[in-house]
């Protein structure tokens, strides 16, 4: 079992930055893929960013492509997603994920946080 907590989220203009955390508790976390998802209102949740349980490999989607990056500590069983130049279409409730997959499908995805709220302001 892992448990994942978000934080922060906020309320930023557009063309600013957030750093996301994600904590996971337990001693397994460098067995697990991690990735972060977001849903804006209105809109199924789509895939943002993906990482290796080494960190080695990334995935992002192509709308975040050289604006966010996804990093992890093992040491201290979080992952981040650094997002730069935000544009008020990234305005979503963001979620961490852990997979024994390092894949997009949110299906494939076991255990998920409670959620960040990302609002961009134009």
């Amino acid at each position: 079992q892992v448990q994942l907590v978000e934080s922060g989220g906020g309320l930023v203009q557009a063309g600013g930055s957030l750093r996301l955390s994600c904590a996971a508790s337990g001693r397994t976390f460098n067995t697990y893929a991690m990735a972060w998802f977001r849903q804006a209102p209105g809109k199924e949740r789509e895939f943002v960013a993906a990482i290796s349980r080494s960190g080695d490999i990334t995935y992002y989607a192509d709308s975040v492509k050289g604006r966010f990056t996804i990093s992890r500590d093992n040491a201290k069983n979080t992952v981040y997603l650094q997002m730069n130049s935000l544009k008020p279409e990234d305005t979503a409730v963001y979620y961490c994920a852990a997979s024994k997959f390092l894949v997009r499908v949110a299906t494939m995805y076991n255990y998920w946080g409670q959620g960040t709220q990302v609002t961009v302001s134009s």
